[in-house]
């Protein structure tokens, strides 16, 4: 693919997490079915505990809103009346958990809890964060030459921090300016990347936006902000208009700076 110039204009790289700084297989084959494994459990030991209660609260709103969708599992109050009510609760958590994953959901509830569950995973070491190989060199030639640089992921901020100070490089999180979550908006919906920017205190034009989702890609485009499609192995091809019409990069030593010369 080359090397793609970075337009002088950009002052902040602004990197989605799965696909692009990390394989889609790590969130795939270690990160979700970590969840599943072992929301269960997880419940039972921290049910008691304000941030346990905080997101079990969030996922039952959540359950209620989703009441009119097919599959939709709702999750019951509790009455204090035993052991047995507060398993069909848990249960009922554990069941509306697998539904939102089956069907790969974004919502803030399940990001939260999975985020709280995924750091008892990294600090216990059973999960390392699995990043490309030229990331690091590569984010840190682009800080050198003055250029900020934010993660935007689907994933919960705090999911986002374990991944990256838990991982296969060390903790890499002084590597980072800022980080986002859908707390500020989908990512498929341009309004994300205006408030993006209006929070980094830049021009959407100052931005580029690198994912490895073409939607995505569109919605940053339609905010004004820079985009380059990311092709990684085990990423979702793309269609010949979406080669034809991104900025295509397999590794980002392919960005070329402007500042660099």
């Amino acid at each position: 693919m080359g090397s793609l110039p970075v337009p002088a204009e950009v002052r902040a790289i602004l990197l989605d997490i799965e696909g692009t700084t990390t394989p889609i297989a790590f969130v795939q084959e270690t990160l979700f079915p970590y969840i599943k494994n072992n929301v269960k459990e997880y419940l039972r030991t921290h049910w008691e505990e304000e941030e346990c209660q905080r997101d079990v609260g969030l996922l039952r709103k959540q359950a209620q809103e989703d009441s009119g969708l097919e599959g939709a599992i709702l999750i019951p109050l509790e009455s204090g009346s035993g052991e047995a009510e507060l398993e069909q609760v848990i249960q009922a958590v554990v069941d509306n958990v697998h539904w939102q994953m089956s069907l790969d959901r974004k919502t803030t509830a399940l990001k939260q809890l999975q985020g709280h569950i995924w750091r008892t995973a990294y600090a216990a070491g059973h999960v390392k964060g699995k990043i490309f190989e030229d990331v690091v060199p590569a984010i840190r030639m682009w800080r050198e030459a003055g250029m900020k640089v934010y993660i935007y992921s689907s994933g919960s901020i705090e999911a986002q921090k374990l991944l990256f100070g838990f991982s296969t490089e060390g903790d890499i999180l002084e590597l980072f300016d800022g980080h986002f979550d859908t707390t500020i908006g989908p990512k498929v919906e341009s309004e994300s990347y205006r408030r993006i920017a209006a929070s980094i205190g830049c021009a959407t034009n100052n931005i580029l936006f690198l994912t490895d989702v073409p939607r995505e890609a569109s919605a940053a485009e339609e905010a004004d902000a820079h985009v380059a499609v990311v092709i990684r192995p085990g990423n979702a091809g793309l269609t010949d208009d979406e080669k034809s019409y991104y900025s295509l990069i397999s590794s980002f030593t392919e960005l070329f700076l402007p500042s660099s010369t």
